[in-house]
This record gives C-alpha cells, sequence and structure tokens, in this order.
C-alpha cells in the first residue's frame, strides 16, 4: 500500500495511506487533533494522579509522546501501552517533525527512545514514565480491568468498520478499571451506539479543529 509523509495545517507531519485516501492523524493539524482529543478531554481528567493508558493504534508516537511530554508537569506516574498492528519503519519515524513543531529538543532523545526501545517488554523510559509497545490486533485484546484511559485512534469507521463494532468495544470496556475513561475523535451515530451497548456511558464533546464533535465514555 503506497504511504507518504505529509504536513498538516498546523506544521506537523503525519503519514497519509494514499490508496484508501486515509490519514494516521487529522490533515487539519496532527498535534492540535492530538492535544485537544487526547489530552485536554482524556488525561487531564487524571491530573495529580497516576494513570494507565491504553493506546488502541500506536502508529507514529505522537500520542505517546505528548504524553510524556505532559506527565512531567503534573502527573505522578504513567504507565502506558500502545497497541500496534504494523509499526511504522524507521526512516518513517525519522521524518516526523514533533520535536520541532513541540518546541521540544530537550526531549529529542525521548521521542528516539519511545521508537527504539524494545518491543513486547516493559521499558522504563524515565522513572515516572514507563511504556510498553505491542504488536498486536486490536481484536487479540484480553486484559481485564488493567487501565484507567484508553486512547482509541484507529483508523476511521469508512476503511475499517470492524475495528468500530460492539465486538471491540467490548474489549475495551473489559480492559478498562471501574471509573474508567475512552477517548476517542470520532463521533459517528453507530460508534456511540456500539460504545453504549456494551455498558458505557457515552458522551459527545465539541471535536478538534476541522471535526465538530468527539466521544468520550465511561466506564461507571
Amino acid at each position: 500500500m503506497k504511504r507518504e509523509i505529509i504536513q498538516t495545517e498546523d506544521g506537523s507531519t503525519t503519514i497519509h495511506l494514499t490508496d484508501l485516501n486515509e490519514s494516521y492523524h487529522s490533515k487539519h493539524g496532527a498535534i492540535q487533533e492530538a492535544y485537544h482529543v487526547f489530552i485536554k478531554n482524556g488525561l487531564s481528567l487524571f491530573e495529580g494522579k497516576s494513570v494507565s493508558i491504553l493506546e488502541i493504534g500506536f502508529g507514529t508516537g505522537l500520542n505517546t509522546f505528548i504524553t510524556y511530554l505532559e506527565g512531567l508537569k503534573s502527573y505522578k506516574e504513567i504507565n502506558y501501552t500502545g497497541i500496534e498492528a504494523y509499526p511504522i519503519s524507521a526512516s518513517e519515524v525519522a521524518q516526523m517533525n514533533y520535536v520541532q513543531e513541540l518546541e521540544a529538543q530537550e526531549s529529542s532523545n525521548i521521542f528516539d527512545l519511545i521508537h527504539n526501545c524494545p518491543w513486547e517488554v516493559p521499558f522504563s523510559i524515565t522513572p515516572h514514565f514507563s511504556l510498553i509497545k505491542r504488536q498486536q490486533l486490536f481484536q487479540d485484546i484480553s486484559e481485564v480491568n488493567s487501565y484507567d484511559l484508553i486512547y482509541f485512534d484507529a483508523f476511521g469507521f469508512r476503511v475499517q468498520p470492524e475495528l468500530w463494532s460492539e465486538e471491540i468495544f467490548q474489549l475495551m470496556y473489559n480492559s478498562l478499571k471501574n471509573e474508567g475513561v475512552l477517548v476517542t475523535y470520532a463521533c459517528r451515530s453507530s460508534i456511540k451506539k456500539a460504545m453504549l451497548a456494551v455498558g458505557f456511558e457515552v458522551e459527545k464533546l465539541p471535536g478538534a479543529p476541522g471535526k465538530r464533535e468527539m466521544l468520550r465514555a465511561f466506564k461507571r
């Protein structure tokens, strides 16, 4: 499948799958979307606490890196699990400009470490941020009551509707602790219906730039 590196509207890069006309992040701004959906409406709910995060779609490592940067400010400890069935290449990682766009040159070694640390084993990025990257299909996630927060960042419903099914959201619900939270950029009625069907409480929130709404779901 043909892939190309493109620049999004906020200056940050992403990967575009030309055959599917689908990108890893919003063309309206990769960094803007990550902060709005996953930090503002997800991670910020756990400010001052330790938090265990599951990311559905590790991809370019943007969400992981931004979460690390936010963790330097006001979080006790972050344990991060990134699931990715098809890891991107080292050459693609090298073309991501997140360190520059985030003005995080002092943490450029951390971005490199996020991508270069081994897969399938827990790795301490710092004493307060641990990461495990798993090469795994989302359908094979089997944890129960393990996470406080899920970043649901799969490819869109248009190209992979099976990733937005009741079956997948049941796995997400099972993997969350009580009072856990799932956030996603999407806001299709069928997605909300699937979330509700497995027991989530769901709310619509204003979306990231270029998208009217997003969804946030709670396990009560």
